[in-house]
């Protein structure tokens, strides 16, 4: 006589040949691989990973407003560029316009004062520590209602300006008030400016390499080389040129440099970079 299973062996015994055949079918979900990143802000997943941003290179060209030499060939230049454009010169608003129809970032290239050099150097509308709190945002403010289409201020000179703690908090109040950031040139290697930025919310955003220190195309495409480098090792790289009496100069080192670098970084405007590095939120739309 065949002997049958007792029912609730049976019971116990389906569940267990559902789960195994469903282990057997269904294929496990893919384990999450964890790397660092070069910043060292905590793992990433793979997939961040890939989409992460290319090493990035913005481009700040210094001086514009007044039809200096090297305006033209700067605005020609083959990829996206800043254009700093000093306040209440002759061409300031011309300049601003034509950068933001070309689609570059415009920046108000604010005069401030240095710890050495002629004054006439500063231009007009300069921000001086010797001014009290009401005229320095006085002058802020109308060298912003200057230029059409600013999205921040960065320092013409300002060695000065940039250490005095109570310039800068105005200056960065002004842009902070605004929806503006500001971009240190870093012509202070003890600036407050950064310190200054984090502490009111902004993004720090600083100058890492001159392009024109020296006055050649030879130099500034070896300056060029170095933007790569640190942009490569560093992830982004922030560099300032100028247009004025080797305007053409510094153009063509740029175009040189471009040449070289086109198939390893991204060219952008600043604002790109301070909304991808500092995922900084402004009330100003950026163009």
């Amino acid at each position: 006589m065949e002997r049958r299973s007792p029912r609730w062996k049976l019971i116990l015994l389906y569940p267990l040949t559902a789960m195994i055949m469903l282990t057997v079918l269904i294929p496990s979900a893919p384990q999450t691989v964890h790397a660092v990143p070069a910043d060292g802000n905590g793992p990433v997943t793979r997939e961040e990973g890939e989409q992460k941003q290319p090493a990035r290179v913005a481009v700040i060209i210094d001086d514009f407003g007044n039809d200096m030499r090297g305006t033209d060939e700067m605005f020609k230049l083959p990829v996206k560029i800043t254009v700093a454009v000093m306040p209440f010169l002759r061409s300031s608003e011309q300049d601003a316009r034509r950068a933001h129809e070309l689609g570059f970032d415009v920046l108000v290239h604010l005069p401030m004062e240095p710890r050495q050099g002629k004054p006439e150097w500063l231009g007009p509308g300069a921000v001086l520590t010797s001014m009290s709190d009401a005229e320095i945002r006085k002058r802020v403010e109308e060298a912003l209602d200057n230029v059409p289409f600013a999205i921040g201020i960065n320092n013409h000179m300002g060695s000065k300006v940039t250490g005095d703690e109570r310039v800068m908090g105005i200056v960065l109040t002004v842009c902070k008030e605004r929806g503006l950031f500001f971009v240190d040139s870093h012509t202070n290697y003890r600036s407050v400016a950064g310190r200054m930025a984090r502490e009111l919310g902004l993004p720090p955003v600083e100058n890492h390499i001159f392009l024109d220190d020296v006055h050649s195309a030879g130099h500034v495409a070896k300056q060029m080389k170095l933007v790569q480098e640190r942009a490569l090792n560093q992830r982004y790289c922030v560099t300032i040129g100028h247009v004025g009496i080797q305007g053409k100069e510094t153009a063509a080192g740029i175009r040189s440099g471009i040449a070289g670098m086109k198939d390893k970084v991204q060219f952008v405007g600043i604002s790109d970079l301070v909304r991808d590095e500092w995922k900084w939120n402004s009330r100003l739309t950026l163009p």
